[in-house]
């Protein structure tokens, strides 16, 4: 394994503990606005707002998208933030260690406001990057590749934690070191798709993470 100076984390489902919040509301919506996906709150994980809405919701009108974004506003604003087990801990440690930490989420700049309110993410990160920074987002490569290049670190010496298919896709595509974080899919399915999976952060070694 390279030499990993920097480990990068998604957010949702890997520091903090909202996707079953997501999946409440993303399925709601989802048969709200006929939708016709099977399992469509798993589906979307990890994805951009202007992707979900380009790709699922084409048949909606520009007044019913605005609809469906007040509502998700809404949503966010009324969200709790509590911590996946462990998570803060470990990202403090590699702080500890000089290890480069940063934030890579498909969150809005609203929600940010409200976690870091809340959390204090951008006094713990050397460097958040939003779905609001980048283009094109997850599994676009793009968002963790700013990330590293604001740290002024390598891709292959990243590692990327994530708990998402779109998420793991983005960090292989980065050539980064890949972490499958088993909070929101079963490890098995996350198999393959990563470099390890870990079922959370807890007694979590770095030293035996990075090791080959």
């Amino acid at each position: 394994m390279a030499n990993i100076t920097c480990a990068l984390f998604d957010m949702d489902g890997v520091i903090i503990d909202t996707e079953p919040q997501y999946s409440i509301f993303w399925k709601q919506t989802g048969e709200k606005y006929k939708v016709g996906i099977a399992n469509f709150e798993s589906v979307i994980k990890g994805t951009t707002m202007p992707n979900i809405l380009k790709k699922y919701f084409a048949h909606v009108s520009a007044r019913k998208i605005d609809e469906l974004l007040e509502d998700h506003d809404r949503f966010e604003e009324q969200m709790s933030f509590p911590e996946i087990p462990g998570s803060v801990k470990f990202v403090e440690s590699l702080k500890a260690k000089g290890i480069k930490v940063g934030l890579v989420t498909s969150s809005s700049e609203t929600k940010l406001i409200g976690v870091n309110k809340e959390k204090h993410f951008d006094k713990l990160f050397d460097t958040i990057v939003s779905a609001a920074r980048v283009k094109n987002g997850k599994p676009n490569p793009e968002c963790y590749l700013l990330a590293a290049k604001e740290l002024g670190i390598e891709p292959q010496n990243c590692i990327v934690f994530e708990d998402s298919f779109a998420g793991l896709e983005a960090g292989n595509a980065a050539g980064m070191t890949t972490v499958g974080v088993a909070t929101t899919h079963p490890a098995n399915s996350l198999a393959g798709k990563c470099n390890k999976v870990i079922n959370g952060f807890a007694s979590l070694e770095w030293n035996a993470l990075t090791s080959e």
